[in-house]
């Protein structure tokens, strides 16, 4: 069996990028109601409030830039996949600084800000500009039904099916920067366990699951993250 690498990274890899984490001590959800802006109801009642919260996020990731977790990850999957492995990163995240690092293999679970999606016929479309009621979809006409194109509470993550297919055959996974709190993303280590795969913690400190681990690594993104991406062996 060819050696494969699963890697899910949270919010703690991009917040030395200067983006927010969510449910640290003063992170996103303790300064905003996530009922109001990251659930489909929330929309529903306040639009205007929703797309105003998103399009101050979407602005602030425009003038974001990868860290050196972020480029420590890229480096390893062009190293990992040009000697034969698998290689899939799994991220939480809807910031798209990994493929502003040069990640090729990358699946949004939570979707992507820089996106928006008609709520009314579904289709989906770059965005990088701010969002209102007031625009309509450019392919069913109906005003007032663009979002964000990100997952919110109460809805379903996106590419389940490719990611748990990776986790059941993947020899090494790695969760970086995430709390491990947060379903379905918390169970990947057990199911990356339960297929025989070594898992590492890569965070700032133990996550809720963090019995599910060979090996744990505590510190920076920045820090950790190119030094144990470094010594990975194939």
């Amino acid at each position: 069996m060819k050696p494969s690498l699963v890697i899910l990274t949270g919010a703690g890899v991009s917040a030395e990028s200067g983006l927010g984490t969510f449910r640290d001590k003063g992170g996103i959800w303790e300064k905003f109601d996530w009922r109001e802006l990251a659930t489909p109801e929330g929309f529903r009642e306040h639009p205007d409030r929703v797309h105003e919260f998103y399009n101050a996020r979407r602005r602030n990731l425009l003038g974001a830039r990868p860290n050196a977790a972020h480029a420590a990850l890229a480096a390893l999957e062009t190293r990992w996949t040009a000697a034969g492995g698998g290689f899939l990163l799994v991220t939480q995240n809807i910031d798209d600084l990994h493929e502003q690092a040069g990640s090729k293999r990358v699946a949004h679970m939570h979707g992507e800000l820089l996106k928006r999606r008609c709520a009314a016929c579904g289709d989906v479309r770059p965005c990088r500009e701010d969002l209102s009621i007031a625009l309509a979809c450019e392919t069913c006409g109906r005003e007032g039904a663009l979002r964000p194109h990100v997952v919110w509470f109460g809805e379903v993550p996106l590419e389940l099916d490719a990611i748990f297919t990776a986790l059941e055959g993947c020899t090494h996974f790695a969760a970086i920067g995430t709390s491990g709190t947060v379903w379905p993303a918390a169970g990947f280590a057990e199911a990356a366990k339960t297929a025989g795969a070594h898992t590492v913690e890569l965070s700032l400190e133990p996550g809720e699951n963090g019995h599910m681990f060979d090996e744990r690594r505590y510190g920076p993104a920045t820090a950790i993250v190119p030094e144990w991406a470094a010594g990975l062996a194939f």
